[in-house]
Order: structure tokens, then C-alpha cells, then sequence
């Protein structure tokens, strides 16, 4: 796949940069190397092979996911501005 001027220019506009006519050709030619490259990494062969998330093998820690209330209701009113009946009191906005 190759990349002419007006293609370049229309990649421009929709990621609305804004790009000189003059500067067209170098913007086309680096749309062609990384194309090119993109295409050099197609022709990898990766049967086999797993999906890492890291360059290094590691392994998340792991917990069990407990739906809890905290039991800190007290700490966290400590913080508000305007606490009553163990919520958060806030101004009325909508009439």
C-alpha cells in the first residue's frame, strides 16, 4: 500500500493537523516507512509464541475480590464539610 500526497493530505485533516502543501511529500513518505514497517512486522512468523505483557516474565499478584462496606463511615465524614445522618450533605442544585 502506498501513500500519495492527497492521501496524506486527507489523513492531515481528519486528524486535524494542520500541514503545508509544501510539506506534503515528507508527510506522504513517512506515512510510506511506517507502512513499509508495518508491513516487515507482518512477515514475522509468531506461531508459537505467547503474548506478553511485559519483556519480563511475571505474574500478577492475585486477590480474592470481596464486595465490602469499609466500615469506616466515621473516617470518611470526618472530611465533609456538611455530614448528616452519616452521609454527605450537599446544596440543592435542581429546583
Amino acid at each position: 500500500m502506498s501513500i500519495d500526497q492527497s492521501t496524506a493530505a486527507r489523513v492531515a485533516k481528519l486528524a486535524r493537523i494542520k500541514v503545508e502543501d509544501d510539506q506534503l511529500p515528507a508527510l506522504a513518505a513517512e506515512f510510506n516507512t511506517i507502512l513499509g514497517f508495518i508491513e516487515q512486522l507482518s512477515e514475522v512468523d509468531v506461531e508459537g509464541v505467547e503474548p506478553m505483557t511485559s519483556v519480563t516474565p511475571q505474574r500478577l499478584k492475585r486477590r480474592v475480590d470481596e464486595v465490602t462496606d469499609g466500615s469506616q463511615q466515621d473516617k470518611v465524614l470526618v472530611n465533609a464539610p456538611d455530614a448528616r445522618e452519616g452521609f454527605f450533605a450537599v446544596p440543592k442544585v435542581v429546583e
